[in-house]
């Protein structure tokens, strides 16, 4: 559940703009065949089966509308719904609802895609030491929805942005002119409460990443062979996260190779919508 706190101060902005976008000047087709208010309800239908994710922001973007548009549903967030099941009704000023019904589905649609496939990916992992993370791999103003959207599937999230943690890639590894040096740098800035971690892409870069004291390490794009010896080398002196080529495919023999960690950007930018309609408009005066 997004607290309503949370949706007022970090998330209002997003949906207003979302608006905005759709809503340049007005709703011509809607005000064409609606010239007055008019109360009505309809019906939201799910039209596959999936996780349903995003309730209180489907609800929310008609409220930015109306603040007296109703949304009704027995369902939370993380409930299994299956096709054709009635998940809610929405009830206020028709105008509201047909110029709403967009941008309200576009999310709820996104973020039960995210979800679902989410699920798919975690129980994979069921049973496991393995954990799922995401990555910043989201769609630009879109990352609050969709980390959340991995966490209701059952997913959990890596660092928020570049501000919430401390992850040296290669790039970073590059401008300091090695693995040693960027480790060093990054404990002489960063406060000591900060963990750090560092991608490899070879074992002597992990080597080297275990030498200086790195407390996580990112194994980039190896193969079976070089993770399995990886977590041999380490041996429990950092936590171990694998990255790159993640399938759904491949994380049942990753996670028997005994990683911490296993993170996906397929879980955000990777994951088909749900579909999901507004249906049966219908006046109620």
């Amino acid at each position: 559940m997004i607290n309503g706190v949370t949706i007022k101060v970090n998330i209002d902005d997003c949906l207003r703009r979302a608006l905005q976008e759709d809503i340049t000047g007005e709703d011509v087709s809607t005000n064409a065949v609606m010239r007055e208010k008019k109360n009505g309800i309809a019906e939201l239908i799910c039209k596959q089966d999936g996780v349903i994710c995003g309730l209180e922001i489907f609800e929310r973007v008609f409220q930015l509308l109306d603040e007296n548009t109703i949304f009704k549903t027995e369902f939370k967030d993380g409930d299994f719904v299956h096709k054709g099941e009635l998940i809610g009704i929405v009830a206020g000023d028709i105008r509201v609802i047909l110029s709403g019904e967009r941008t309200a589905l576009n999310y709820l649609q996104r973020m039960s895609g995210i979800a679902t496939f989410t699920r798919e990916m975690a129980a994979e992992l069921a049973g496991s030491g393995t954990k799922l993370l995401d990555t910043r791999k989201t769609t630009p103003n879109m990352r609050v929805f969709e980390k959340y959207a991995v966490k209701v599937g059952g997913g959990n999230n890596h660092r928020y942005n570049l501000s919430d943690g401390l992850m040296l890639k290669d790039n970073h590894i590059g401008a300091a002119g090695s693995i040693t040096r960027a480790v060093e740098m990054a404990k002489e800035y960063a406060p000591f409460v900060r963990k750090i971690e560092v991608e490899v892409e070879t074992l002597e870069q992990l080597d080297e990443a275990l030498a200086a004291g790195a407390d996580i390490i990112m194994l980039d794009n190896m193969d079976y062979e070089a993770m399995r010896e990886a977590v041999r080398r380490t041996g429990g002196r950092a936590e171990l996260e694998c990255s790159g080529n993640v399938t759904k495919e491949r994380l049942k023999e990753i996670a028997k190779i005994g990683v911490d960690y296993v993170s996906a950007g397929a879980l955000t930018y990777g994951a088909p919508v749900m579909d999901i309609s507004l249906k049966n408009l219908t006046p109620t005066e």
